[in-house]
């Protein structure tokens, strides 16, 4: 088993939370290649199709496995018909794996859009987890879950 030092464990779980601020600036200034920068090739994304569906048997799939064009037109596309109301992200804890090599943060999310024909609102509230992978000194998102109500 590879031993990390105290230093570059603390050093670790900081850069987790870095990845969390990257990806919140990420939709507070609408950059989807800040965004996209985040995501591991191998980046999965289900999605419960509401805030109390717990149970990952009912949740959907909107894409698959991570890809850089067709997520990128996805976002540009949410981008361009939405105004942002509000994004407001907290951490609610941190955990590393015992090899330092994997993290999960779980963040809770209250992000608000408005459609700017429209006016419809989409709101997108409740508690996420973030899987990532420690890859070539940095952490990539590889799964999100979520949004749940707890």
């Amino acid at each position: 088993m590879t031993q990390v030092s105290g230093g570059e464990q603390r050093r670790r779980r900081a850069l987790v939370q870095e990845a969390v601020d990257i990806e919140t600036r990420a939709w507070d200034t609408q950059d989807v290649d800040l965004l996209l920068d985040l995501f591991h090739p191998d980046m999965v994304w289900p999605f419960p199709p509401d805030p109390s569906a717990h149970d990952p048997l009912t949740w959907v799939w909107v894409n698959g496995r991570f890809d850089r064009d067709r997520w990128g037109a996805d976002y540009r596309e949410l981008f361009a018909a939405h105004q942002l109301v509000h994004n407001r992200r907290v951490t609610a804890g941190i955990s590393l794996s015992p090899q330092f090599d994997a993290a999960l943060a779980v963040v809770d999310v209250d992000t608000l859009w408005e459609h700017r024909a429209t006016g419809a609102r989409m709101h997108w509230k409740g508690r996420a987890g973030k899987g990532y992978s420690w890859c070539q000194e940095r952490w990539l998102l590889v799964m999100h879950h979520g949004l749940l109500d707890y």
